[in-house]
């Protein structure tokens, strides 16, 4: 896992590079979490490849678990991929309000994700 560091406005933001699966569960995700929060980033850029199959599935209750952790630690969130292999209607519903809210965001490029957490992160 390497980090590679942004700086938008004076908003840290941390944008995860991996190969592999980083988030297996919502304690995996909290783990990286903290440990990103402590070194000072203010938001993460997660790509959806790094992020188990299982999260996209509503049902389970990883994806609120840990995105409601972001929000407890008001650490703003990005994921870049493309979403349209996931024919859930609520899941798309449930990207569609993550988005209109602004703290967590579905982006599909790295690019749109700065721009996003830079704007969510000056709105808080």
């Amino acid at each position: 896992m390497k980090i590679e560091a942004h700086t938008s406005n004076q908003t840290q933001i941390a944008e995860i590079i991996s190969d592999h699966i980083l988030i297996n569960n919502a304690s995996d995700g909290l783990n990286l979490l903290g440990e990103l929060y402590y070194q000072g980033f203010d938001c993460i850029v997660l790509h959806e490849k790094n992020i188990t199959p299982g999260f996209f599935h509503l049902a389970n209750g990883m994806a609120g678990e840990l995105l409601q952790k972001f929000s407890n630690y008001r650490v703003c969130l990005a994921i870049v991929g493309n979403f349209s292999a996931h024919k859930s209607t609520s899941l798309m519903q449930f990207m569609l309000e993550s988005n209109r809210a602004g703290h967590i965001n579905f982006v599909s490029s790295t690019a749109e994700a700065l721009l996003k957490l830079t704007k969510a992160k000056a709105n808080l």
